[in-house]
């Protein structure tokens, strides 16, 4: 069986119970960061073989793996942070150890932009989730132009690198919508900034970005939004 993990994207504390009985039962984890992994579960007390399992090897890991699985062993899949399968490589091996006729399950658990969604204080009952953009502006902007004319809340994972850039297109492509900025989710400097994209933009601009970001914007239409960017933070 190959089990897909939630993982806690910041806070240890959401590791869930179901999640920690199947680490400790499984023969091996696969694993996006082996070492970021190993500290994971060495808190729980957990000791596994790691296989890693990243975009640079994932056809030549994703053969030992299928290999075990076939063989009658139990696999975890384990992503750096939150579900796997979402932005980054495991949706490959769930759809060869599909084709393969081997069984997959999935555990829930924490996912960053869900959270993100919920927070905004945007619409949420119907959103889109795209991702990481191109880096470059101009195929970023061609990116970001296919969801021009869509009533969805969009959602979006960036860099603190390239946070600044990314407003900057995306005012550019949909105009100065509601929007929102997740920062360190579950984490100790957890925060969220609501406003409009030019008033985010300007926010950043003042401090450099620091951490990892969600980015969720209004869909077309979407005209409510507070007057001022506000802040809304959380120590744990």
């Amino acid at each position: 069986m190959l089990y897909l993990v939630a993982t806690p994207i910041g806070n240890l504390g959401d590791i869930t119970l179901r999640a920690l009985e199947v680490l400790q039962a499984v023969d091996a984890v696969a694993s996006e960061d082996t070492r970021r992994t190993g500290l994971l579960l060495k808190h729980f007390e957990i000791r596994k073989p790691q296989i890693a399992f990243h975009e640079h090897n994932e056809a030549r890991a994703g053969e030992r793996i299928l290999k075990l699985l076939e063989e009658g062993k139990s696999v975890a899949l384990v992503t750096n942070a939150g579900t796997p399968g979402i932005s980054d490589p495991g949706f490959t091996l769930v759809r060869r150890a599909i084709a393969a006729g081997l069984e997959v399950t999935a555990l829930p658990g924490p996912t960053a932009f869900a959270i993100a969604v919920v927070l905004s204080g945007l619409p949420v009952h119907s959103f889109t989730f795209r991702g990481f953009p191109p880096h470059k502006s101009g195929p970023r902007r061609r990116f970001l132009a296919v969801d021009t004319a869509s009533p969805h809340t969009l959602v979006f994972y960036e860099s603190p690198y390239r946070l600044g850039a990314f407003l900057r297109d995306a005012l550019s492509v949909y105009g100065d919508r509601p929007a929102a900025l997740a920062r360190e989710l579950t984490k100790l400097h957890e925060s969220v900034v609501r406003g409009t994209l030019s008033t985010l933009l300007a926010t950043v601009e003042r401090s450099p970005a620091r951490g990892e970001y969600v980015v969720v914007i209004g869909g077309a239409g979407v005209s409510v939004a507070p007057r001022e960017p506000e802040t809304s933070d959380h120590d744990e």
